[in-house]
């Protein structure tokens, strides 16, 4: 059987909504890394692991593969911006947040509705990512609207 065009395989997974997430570590120059994602998938309770797939050519792919801490921010309905800002190619994508770091790894953003602490346990290669399976050794959740990604935007939950 052929495989679905890229353009149809887009559209398709377009109708599936998700949260939106910005994966936070510390590179090896000391400075924070992060990005946006939208794959978070939990895997398993016990233990209890998560997994996200990072795209070869991110940044953050090299940073994952040389440290083991990172954490996952999940935003809130009003952090659009930020989601975009991560989003984009670019080194200056803390200048101007509010952030503090994590002493288990990653940067907290504030704002975010939860974070997840993650211990990298695992890398697996997909195509042209890399899906990262990592244990959750902690993480805090706080009041708020999740921002969610679909059919090609951002939108909400409306009560």
């Amino acid at each position: 059987m052929a495989e679905v065009e890229p353009a149809r395989f887009r559209q398709l997974l377009g109708r599936f909504a998700t949260g939106v997430t910005v994966v936070t570590a510390t590179g090896s120059d000391g400075n924070p890394v992060g990005m946006t994602a939208n794959t978070l998938v939990s895997v398993s309770l016990h233990p209890p692991l998560i997994s996200v797939c990072i795209d070869h050519a991110a940044d953050m792919h090299q940073t994952l593969q040389q440290t083991a801490a990172f954490t996952v921010n999940i935003l809130s309905a009003g952090q659009e911006a930020i989601s975009r800002r991560f989003a984009e190619q670019g080194s200056n994508r803390f200048d101007g947040l509010g952030f503090q770091p994590n002493p288990h790894g990653g940067v907290l953003l504030d704002g975010a509705i939860g974070y997840l602490e993650c211990e990298r346990a695992s890398q697996v290669p997909a195509g042209d990512h890399s899906l990262f399976i990592a244990r959750v050794v902690g993480g805090e959740t706080f009041e708020g609207t999740p921002l969610l990604y679909y059919r090609g935007g951002y939108t909400g939950l409306t009560p």
